[in-house]
């Protein structure tokens, strides 16, 4: 039967399952992680702190918003072969899994760490940690491309639909039906650019910085498909925060800059042919799918299930509308024209 985890009820359910003595003395904390699931510290006296996850039917949104409990053992399976794809201890491992609980437990991030999101709301714009951020996706998208495994275990969007194109996608063409066939259409195309490996979650709240590096965390909506998503969704929480601080934001738009040259220049996605060629070609055709992304994801924190936190004065959310669907109804034709569209609103 299931049971669900509380911060008050985990260690006796973790000594009941012998992950703790029942001598050890140990207490736990619930985190701030998302809005899908619990997530709770576990800290021990005399050996390393570990992390539980456990899923949620219902997600905590103000809109009805459910999800199958099963989608846990995608991000476990995720997890487990990120290992593969980047440096060591950028992912944290996976220790134990309980199928009948739906839960997992993690290797626990220094409990000093800070979240990226917070970072920065503090106003702090590092270009380091966006480069290294760059590089990081970039080889989650060309180590996986066009595996045909991947494809095989990861290519069910059921879990990404719920997470991601039903709320986010389909749901701003609530607050704007005039947009619903390009919605339509950039769903169908989405679903044409099946690639790779993509997170869908690649976001600075789920980006921990600690003094051993980054570390990435949340992959439940993880799926094979259109690496474009993971682009326009990290980028729209960067230019969305440029909005937050407007003039002062400039600064958060070079990341984005800086994230964008990294990921393009890290290497190129086909193993063959004329290199350079491709590289153009791929930041050309890459560039404009992600400009559609990042277009949709803006709205769909602003009139979408899952708004930003951040964002509540009425001219600024007008602000973010107008940018958005300028990039619809006169998309830009890259990646650095689309910033310095939204550098000149700003300084306007």
């Amino acid at each position: 039967m299931f049971q669900e985890i509380t911060a008050e009820n985990v260690i006796g359910y973790l000594q009941e399952k012998q992950h703790l003595n029942s001598e050890e003395s140990a207490s736990a904390d619930a985190l701030a992680w998302g809005v899908s699931n619990i997530v709770i510290r576990i800290h021990r006296e005399f050996e390393a702190d570990f992390v539980i996850k456990q899923s949620r039917k219902q997600l905590r949104t103000q809109a009805e918003w459910f999800s199958h409990l099963d989608r846990i053992w995608r991000e476990w399976e995720v997890m487990q072969e990120l290992e593969h794809l980047l440096p060591a201890g950028v992912v944290p491992r996976v220790l134990f899994e309980d199928r009948e609980n739906y839960l997992f437990a993690m290797e626990a991030i220094d409990e000093h760490h800070q979240v990226w999101k917070a970072v920065l709301l503090d106003g702090k714009f590092d270009p380091k940690i966006a480069r290294e951020l760059g590089d990081y996706l970039s080889a989650i998208h060309r180590k996986s491309f066009l595996n045909a495994q991947y494809e095989a275990r990861w290519g069910d969007w059921e879990i990404f639909d719920q997470l991601r194109i039903d709320p986010f996608y389909r749901f701003i063409v609530k607050a704007h039906p005039e947009i619903k066939i390009w919605v339509d259409d950039l769903i169908k195309d989405m679903s044409a650019h099946r690639l790779c490996l993509v997170l869908a979650d690649f976001s600075p709240k789920n980006i921990l910085i600690t003094d051993r590096g980054i570390h990435l965390v949340d992959f439940e909506t993880a799926h094979f498909g259109d690496p474009a998503f993971d682009l326009g969704f990290f980028l729209s929480h960067l230019l969305l925060k440029a909005v937050c601080f407007q003039q002062a934001g400039i600064a958060c738009i070079e990341l984005a800059e800086s994230f964008w040259d990294q990921y393009i220049h890290h290497g190129s996605a086909l193993p063959t042919g004329d290199l350079s060629r491709v590289s153009e070609m791929e930041e050309q055709e890459l560039g404009l799918q992600t400009i559609r992304h990042l277009a949709a994801c803006m709205l769909a924190r602003v009139d979408g299930k899952s708004t930003v936190d951040y964002l509540t004065e009425s001219m600024l959310l007008d602000q973010v509308r107008s940018f958005a669907l300028s990039l619809i109804y006169d998309p830009p034709a890259s990646i650095p024209q689309t910033t310095l569209r939204l550098k000149e609103m700003l300084n306007s």
